[in-house]
């Protein structure tokens, strides 16, 4: 092992450790093998010296062959081997989850933990967790498959925040068995592909109530319990079923509110496809500072919009480029690059982030 400066890396090295932002964000994960876009990217975020393994790793340059992404990732061995992997816990979860809501069955919460965190390892590194969500959106599953989601999400995000280890994994948890309530909402309501009537609105939202009665007497971390009945409260006091402002909210309830609401949106609905990340971030920098806890929404969106930086996106003017760089100022507004062309959208109001192609 041995440290080169940026200008010394050539493609073909292997990162010896993994590499973090002045501000502690992670970029690039242990064992990747260095390209021109990952060493332009070290570039951009001014990494002055890089850890890399004695072997040099000789690949020949992959061809443009008009292949986007998303395809890349889709036909990849870890998104094959991750998706079946997730297909069987969301399985195995409904059986798990129905069995602890409806029969009171106790909490096994080594065993949740060990199957989720089993996701983790088969996509790579948390770096490749939103690549491998992104591309999973066909699940217009409101409870089992969005509470995986949820946890997985919810797992990077803690670790964003420097959680201990105990904290990361109790945050797992918040996620996973945040929306168990849900369970004893009728299905009628929870598929309905139209829009609630406020007496249906009304009994969804008896989800958080019905959760934390469920895991109430269960031998659970009482922040689980909260943030079953609290992931739906704002910390301007607008949220449900209690009212309470930012400093009564459980800090994992706030987490879970911000992973809830980012998977939520970015899924398919019966009623709605799936929103482009983008436009998510777009109304979280609107109007999530007073909803949500800044600390932790601000954390999020910084370290979120990072996981998407090389993606290839469509422009809502048809033009197609690739995220070069984050406008640390205006997330939802990065810079894009097509052929030679640098777009700021920063500096174009009229023109956002239509997809990912």
């Amino acid at each position: 092992m041995k440290k080169y400066s940026t200008k010394e890396l050539i493609p073909g090295m292997k990162v010896a450790e993994d590499v973090y932002t002045y501000n502690d964000q992670l970029i690039l994960s242990k064992g990747v093998v260095l390209s021109d876009k990952t060493i332009t990217r070290l570039e951009f975020y001014s990494i002055l010296s890089v850890k890399v393994e004695d072997e040099l790793v000789i690949s020949t340059p992959e061809p443009d062959t008009g292949i986007s992404y998303s395809q890349k990732i889709k036909s990849s061995p870890a998104y094959q081997e991750f998706k079946q992997n997730f297909e069987n816990n969301v399985n195995h979860f409904r059986s798990v989850l129905d069995d602890i809501a409806k029969n009171g069955s106790p909490v096994n919460t080594n065993e949740l933990l060990d199957k989720t965190l089993s996701l983790l390892e088969t996509s790579e590194g948390s770096v490749n967790v939103f690549d491998m969500l992104h591309n999973m959106r066909h699940y217009d599953d409101l409870t089992y498959a969005h509470s995986i989601n949820v946890a997985l999400i919810s797992n990077v995000f803690a670790k964003w925040l420097h959680f201990t280890d105990e904290e990361v994994k109790l945050a797992t948890l918040c996620g996973l068995l945040h929306d168990i309530g849900k369970i004893m909402i009728p299905d009628v309501i929870i598929q309905k592909p139209g829009k609630l009537s406020d007496e249906e609105f009304a009994t969804i939202k008896k989800h958080t109530l019905e959760g934390y009665q469920i895991l109430r007497n269960q031998n659970v971390h009482d922040s689980i319990k909260n943030a079953a009945l609290m992931h739906h409260e704002r910390c301007d006091g607008t949220g449900y079923p209690l009212s309470i402002e930012g400093n009564k909210i459980d800090k994992y309830a706030k987490i879970i509110a911000i992973a809830d609401v980012y998977d939520a949106m970015t899924s398919a609905r019966v009623y709605r496809g799936a929103l482009c990340p983008f436009k998510v971030i777009t109304l979280f920098e609107q109007e999530g500072i007073q909803k949500y806890d800044a600390k932790y929404v601000l954390t999020f969106l910084e370290c979120v919009v990072n996981t998407y930086l090389q993606n290839r996106v469509l422009l809502s003017n048809g033009v197609e480029g690739d995220i070069v760089y984050i406008n640390k100022n205006m997330l939802s507004k990065p810079v894009v690059k097509s052929g030679t062309e640098y777009i700021d959208l920063s500096t174009k109001p009229d023109l956002q982030i239509q997809d990912f192609v």
